[in-house]
């Protein structure tokens, strides 16, 4: 059986780079908010996620 690798991706704020909103997914949702993202402007940062 082979684990799903997951990620987690945080948005960040344009005025100060915090961190505003957390998810953890795979990688066929990364794909969707990474376009998503790409069409508004809005900032990623997307790190693997250590396995549960």
């Amino acid at each position: 059986m082979t684990k799903t690798m997951r990620f987690e991706i945080v948005r960040l704020d344009d005025a100060n780079g915090s961190a505003t909103d957390r998810v953890i997914a795979d990688a066929a949702t990364v794909r969707e908010h990474v376009q998503a993202a790409a069409r508004t402007g809005e900032r990623l940062l997307i790190r693997p996620c250590p396995t549960v």
